[in-house]
C-alpha cells in the first residue's frame, strides 16, 4: 500500500507529572512490518494508543495515510485495526462468535463474516477451539484469537501491541509465519520487547527508551549507525580498556565488545593466548539496542 505514517514531536505527559513520550518524531512508509522495540515502560503502548486514536497526545501531531489522528480520527479508525496489550475477549463468547461480531461491527455481511471467521481460525490453527467459550481457553490461545480477529478485517493498517506475550515458542513461530505473509498486503505496526522477534520479522525498527526514540531504520541502517559490524562476548576478567570499540559490562562477569573486523581478529588472538572463553558474531539487534541505550545513559551522566 502507498502512504506514510508521520509523527512530529509527539509528547505525552500525565497529570502526575510523568512524561511517557518525549518529542517522538519519525516518518516511515506504510509498508511491511515496523517493529518498535524497548523495555517495559519505554512508552511503546502509549505511542500505539495515540496513533490508534485511543489517547490524545499532550502536544505534537501524527498522520496515517494522510489522515490526521485527531482531526480525521474517524477515517483513521476505518482503515486500521488494533490488538491492545491489555485486550481481553468477552468470556461467554466463543472465538468464532468473537470474530464474527467484530466483522459485523465493521460493516461486513453475516455470510461473509462467517466465512472470514472460519478461514482465519483455520489459518491460525484454532479450528478445534472455535466453538469453545473464551473463558475456557488458555492465555496464549486467547491472544492468537485476538490477533486473528484483527487480521480477519480488511484493515490496511494493523497495530499489534506485544502480540506474542504469553505464547509458547511453537505458537510464536506460527504467528511469525502468518505476519510475514500478511505484511505483503498491509502495514503492520508491531511493538515487542523480544529483540529476536523484531529482528526476524521487521522491515524497519525503531528503538524507544524512556520515551525517547533513539534510532530508527532497517537492520543495515542501524548497523551503520553503530559503526561496529562485529561483537565479541568475553567470559571472564581481562583488561580490554585499550581496544578500539565499545565495551559493555554485562551481569555475570561478561564483557560485550563492539568493534571492527580487524580489531575483533586482534582481540580474538589475545583471548586465545590467555585462555579466555569468548564468542564472536556479527552485530545483532540486541547489541544495537544496548549500544544506543548505553550511549543515552552515558550522555545523561556527562
Amino acid at each position: 500500500m502507498n502512504g506514510r505514517l508521520e509523527c512530529n514531536s509527539i509528547i505525552k505527559q500525565y497529570k502526575d507529572g510523568r512524561t511517557a513520550l518525549k518529542s517522538v518524531t519519525f516518518d516511515i512508509k506504510l509498508s511491511g512490518i515496523f517493529a518498535l522495540i524497548g523495555r517495559n515502560g519505554a512508552g511503546k503502548t502509549t505511542l500505539v494508543r495515540i496513533l490508534a486514536t485511543e489517547l490524545l497526545p499532550t502536544s505534537g501531531m501524527a498522520s496515517l495515510d494522510g489522515n490526521d489522528i485527531i482531526r480525521d480520527a474517524k477515517n483513521v479508525r476505518e482503515i486500521m485495526a488494533i490488538v491492545p496489550q491489555e485486550a481481553r475477549p468477552i468470556q461467554w463468547m466463543t472465538p468464532r462468535q468473537t470474530i464474527i461480531s467484530s466483522l459485523l461491527w465493521r460493516g461486513f455481511g453475516y455470510g461473509d463474516s462467517r466465512k472470514r471467521a472460519d478461514d482465519v481460525l483455520d489459518q491460525f490453527g484454532l479450528t478445534g477451539y472455535k466453538d469453545k467459550p473464551n473463558r475456557f481457553l488458555s492465555g496464549g490461545i486467547k491472544r492468537k484469537m485476538l490477533v486473528a480477529t484483527a487480521l480477519a478485517s480488511e484493515a490496511r493498517i494493523i497495530f499489534l501491541d506485544e502480540p506474542t506475550t504469553g505464547l509458547d515458542p511453537i505458537s510464536r513461530k506460527e504467528l511469525w509465519d502468518v505476519l510475514n505473509e500478511q505484511k505483503k498486503k498491509r502495514f503492520i505496526f508491531l511493538t515487542t520487547h523480544y529483540l529476536e522477534e523484531a529482528e526476524a520479522l521487521a522491515d524497519s525498527i525503531g528503538i524507544l527508551e524512556n520515551g525517547e526514540l533513539l534510532a530508527i531504520g532497517t537492520m543495515e541502517e542501524l548497523r551503520s549507525k553503530v559503526r561496529y559490524p562485529y561483537t565479541v562476548r568475553v567470559n571472564g576478567g581481562m583488561d580490554l580498556t585499550s581496544i578500539a570499540g565499545v565495551v559493555i559490562q554485562e551481569n555475570g562477569g561478561y564483557q560485550q565488545i563492539m568493534t571492527s573486523k580487524e580489531e575483533a581478529y586482534s582481540i580474538s588472538k589475545r583471548l586465545i593466548q590467555n585462555g579466555v572463553t569468548f564468542s564472536i558474531s556479527p552485530v545483532s539487534l540486541n547489541d544495537i539496542f544496548f549500544f544506543f541505550a548505553k550511549r543515552r545513559v552515558d550522555g545523561e551522566k556527562e
